[in-house]
C-alpha cells in the first residue's frame, strides 16, 4: 500500500507496532503521542489517512476529529478501547470513517485502511492483480478469467478484491462483512455466506476450479488454481 499515514496514539508500544507494520507494507508514516502534537502535525502536513486513538493527552480524539473536519476531509479511522455503541456512533457522526476496537488484528487494520482509501478516493487505485488465470482491475471495476470478463455484482467484486489483495489471509465472516458492507457484524446471518457462495460459483463456472477456499471454523481465503 503506497499511502501517507498519520498515527496518533499515546501508547508507545501500540504506536510502534502500527508504525513498524505499516512501514513493512509500503506506507510512509508520521507519529504523534498527544492531541496537541497531532493538531500541529495535521495542520502542517497532508495525509492520505489518519489512525487515531480517542483517549489522548492534551486534546481528545473527538476534539481533533471535530477540528479536522472544519477544513479537511482526510479519512480518519479511530482505534480505541472504548466499546460503547453510543461512543462509536458519536465519533462516526463527528466525521470518522471507521472505528476499530482494541485489541485489534493488524491485518484487519490494513484491510480496513484499504477499504476506506478506495471508498474515499484518497489513494490511487491498486494496480492490476493477477493470480494464475484470474485478474482484477480495481481502477476499472472489472475482473477476468484468462481475458474473459466476469459478471460480478459490486459486493462480489469487493470480496474478490479483498481475497486477491491478501491471498494468504483467512477472512472471518466478521472481517468480510465489516470491510465490504462497512457495518459492524453483530450476529450470524447468511449475508456473507450467500455472497461468497455466489462469487465461488461464478469463478468455478469460468475456471472449472474452486478458487475460494473454506477454512472450516475460521472463514475463507483465496486458493490459487492448480
Amino acid at each position: 500500500m503506497n499511502a501517507k499515514i498519520a498515527i496518533i496514539e499515546d501508547e508507545p508500544d501500540i504506536r510502534r507496532i502500527l508504525c513498524d507494520f505499516l512501514l513493512k507494507n509500503g506506507c510512509t508514516v508520521s507519529e504523534a503521542a498527544d492531541g496537541l502534537t497531532a493538531l500541529k502535525l495535521l495542520t502542517e502536513d497532508q495525509f492520505d489517512l489518519i489512525l487515531m486513538d480517542l483517549m489522548l493527552p492534551k486534546i481528545s480524539g473527538e476534539r481533533l476529529i471535530a477540528e479536522l473536519r472544519t477544513h479537511s476531509d482526510t479519512p480518519v479511522i479511530v482505534i480505541s478501547a472504548r466499546s460503547m455503541l453510543e461512543t462509536r456512533l458519536e465519533v462516526l457522526r463527528l466525521g470518522a470513517d471507521d472505528y476499530i476496537l482494541k485489541p485489534f488484528d493488524l491485518n484487519e487494520v490494513l484491510v480496513r485502511m484499504e477499504v476506506v482509501l478506495r471508498r474515499t478516493g484518497s489513494a490511487n487505485p491498486s494496480e492490476t492483480i493477477t493470480i494464475g488465470g484470474l485478474s482484477i482491475y480495481p481502477a476499472e471495476n472489472r475482473a477476468c478469467w484468462k481475458d474473459k470478463p466476469l459478471s460480478l455484482t459490486a459486493k462480489e467484486f469487493q470480496l474478490l478484491l479483498l481475497f486477491m489483495e491478501h491471498p494468504q489471509k483467512v477472512y472471518s465472516k466478521a472481517n468480510l462483512y465489516e470491510s465490504v458492507w462497512n457495518e459492524e457484524y453483530c450476529y450470524e446471518d447468511n449475508t456473507v455466506s450467500v455472497h461468497v457462495s455466489n462469487l465461488r460459483s461464478k469463478l468455478k463456472k469460468a475456471s472449472g476450479q474452486d478458487l475460494i477456499e473454506t477454512v472450516w471454523g475460521i472463514g475463507y481465503k483465496m486458493k490459487e488454481e492448480k
